[in-house]
């Protein structure tokens, strides 16, 4: 089972967009997934078609339970599997976000405490890949995503501030996993939402080339037009017709298959920084 949170420290650049398009192409390559909305905003539930009926299902109360939790049994089943040309018998389950997570969303707390939702999916056995969306902060959540992730991939617009907060997101992450040791090897970028006719966009594409290497994972995601009522829908860009979101899949597809290239290695980032 891969573990890959994908996180940003900058609201806004499409975080939760890269979660639910990574859980389209696993859905559509018939891997079974697990997504764990850890943001208390919940949006990566709303967008994968799934609300909280349950107090117990969200994913703070289980994370609260601690060895009594149960992450599997309290997942909710995507409406995603059931349409299109969906496999039989297909494995997209939601963990769902609610306010009550925001407990552990603050900056002291203890290493047992980060380890409580690595134990809660320690004990699945139903799913080959779990795909965490995190706040947009350095908290509390956010580190206990990392204590349970093999891999991390950060979200990017090719924009200074973007650009710059990925920069210190890295190094954050950096000196995260080499103090508490953990099962974290591999650090990546996905430039999101680019668009080939601004200048700024390409120059700021270029200098990400230039500062994150091999660890700025392709395709670059070009801005979607019809993201936005795709996720209004609480549809998989895999199910929405169209060339565009055809296309979009493709790049979600391609994606996917890199971070599973990346899974095995384990990679220390080594950042260059360059002048804005």
């Amino acid at each position: 089972m891969q573990v890959v949170s994908i996180s940003s420290l900058k609201g806004g650049v499409g975080k939760t967009s890269v979660t639910l398009g990574l859980a389209s192409a696993a859905l559509a390559a018939g891997t079974p997934t697990l997504v764990v909305d850890l943001d208390p905003h919940a949006d990566a539930s709303t967008g994968l078609g799934v609300a909280l009926s349950d107090p117990q299902q969200e994913v703070g109360r289980q994370i609260k339970a601690g060895r009594r939790g149960d992450l599997e049994a309290h997942a909710a089943v995507s409406p995603w599997t059931q349409r299109g040309k969906t496999a039989q018998g297909a494995v997209l389950d939601v963990a769902v976000g609610g306010a009550f997570g925001t407990v552990y969303d603050r900056p002291d707390l203890r290493n047992r405490d980060l380890r409580r939702l690595k134990s809660l999916l320690e004990k699945t056995s139903k799913y080959q890949l779990v795909l965490i969306d995190c706040p947009p902060s350095l908290n509390g959540l956010t580190r206990m995503a990392w204590t349970a992730s093999h891999q991390a991939v950060l979200v990017a617009e090719p924009s200074l501030f973007s650009v710059a907060g990925t920069e210190r997101t890295m190094r954050a992450l950096d000196m995260f996993r080499n103090e508490f040791n953990t099962g974290l090897n591999s650090i990546n970028v996905v430039a999101n939402r680019f668009r080939d006719t601004s200048t700024e966009q390409r120059f700021r594409l270029s200098e990400m080339r230039r500062m994150f290497g091999s660890q700025l994972l392709t395709p670059v995601l070009p801005d979607q037009a019809d993201w936005q009522q795709i996720q209004g829908a609480a549809y998989s860009v895999h199910q929405w017709p169209g060339e565009s979101a055809r296309t979009t899949a493709t790049h979600f597809d391609q994606l996917l298959k890199g971070l599973s290239g990346t899974s095995g290695a384990a990679k220390r980032s080594r950042v260059r920084t360059s002048a804005p």
